[in-house]
């Protein structure tokens, strides 16, 4: 696992699985012919897997300790979680909980989870199977949920969007559906969880903000401690090679006009005041500072 210092904050990664995912010319569609071998520089091998042509990404929760809690930063895809169409989530079974103990975080030490969107590789570790039943995983643990996210998922409320453009739409339902009732409905009913919009301050360091496009309810959580930053954008990007061409939208973006303009926005801010740039699914060093180049951004160092 590694350990950035960030300020007065420490952010460790805890990776639940990281390797070849997808093609690579299907994460990403709307890239420009070429664009992974011509940048296989620095794509290759941790991003782009050059002799499958395939894009390599990670299954993993970014852990935030500061002022004296213990934040979680999505939580992954979980175990036991029935996803038949999903073969890289469908029924795993992993040592996380081990390795997120091996950080130091324990179950009990948890005081706040946030799911900066409710895709199933988010959500999964917000419970755990007992007795036949799902129940939250970190039982002293407040959830944020974003309310968007939430109402347009409950099998209960209104159909709210649509399925990504490479979805099958019965399919996209059916997904949802499964992870609601395993993941999502079990913390709100235990009285844990916060449904939140418009903005929400944690503390006087990390601050909930509204980023839709990837899914309606798509947050960014900005930390900020004594003049350092950064800001952990959930599935604003997939890929690094998405930082040369910003308006491009990953196959797993509902509404990819917002998603792209959610995503100029925040790299613009990011570039434009040094904050740590941490996506949720970045393989290799896992985060990175941005610099603007032409239209689009491009490294300016990798987390170290």
């Amino acid at each position: 696992m590694e350990r950035i210092m960030l300020g007065d904050a420490e952010i460790i990664r805890v990776v639940e699985w990281e390797g070849p995912f997808v093609p690579a010319r299907r994460i990403v569609p709307g890239l420009p012919a070429g664009e992974w071998e011509r940048n296989a520089d620095w794509l290759a091998p941790d991003h782009w897997d050059r002799a499958g042509d395939d894009y390599r990404g990670a299954l993993q929760t970014w852990v935030v300790r500061h002022g004296g809690r213990t934040v979680l930063v999505d939580t992954s895809v979980g175990d036991g979680r029935q996803r038949p169409h999903s073969p890289h989530f469908h029924d795993r079974r992993s040592d996380f909980l081990d390795r997120l103990e091996a950080a130091g975080v324990r179950p009990e030490d948890v005081d706040v989870v946030v799911n900066t969107h409710l895709h199933a590789d988010h959500v999964g570790w917000n419970t755990v199977a007992r007795d036949g039943e799902w129940v939250p995983a970190f039982p002293n643990a407040t959830y944020y949920l974003p309310a968007a996210d939430h109402a347009a998922i409950d099998p209960d409320g209104p159909e709210s969007g649509p399925a990504p453009a490479d979805a099958d739409a019965r399919v996209w339902r059916e997904e949802r559906r499964l992870m609601f009732a395993d993941s999502i409905a079990p913390v709100v009913r235990s009285g844990q969880a916060v449904l939140w919009e418009g903005g929400h301050r944690l503390d006087e360091a990390l601050t909930l903000e509204p980023a839709p496009g990837h899914t309606p309810g798509s947050s960014v959580l900005r930390l900020a401690s004594r003049g350092e930053r950064a800001v952990f954008v959930g599935d604003l990007l997939h890929s690094p090679v998405q930082l040369l061409h910003p308006t491009c939208n990953s196959c797993f973006c509902e509404d990819p006009a917002r998603a792209a303009a959610s995503r100029q926005r925040v790299l613009q801010r990011a570039a434009d005041t040094g904050e740590l740039v941490v996506p949720a699914h970045f393989a290799g060093a896992g985060a990175v500072e941005v610099r603007r180049a032409g239209s689009g951004f491009a490294v300016s160092r990798w987390a170290a």
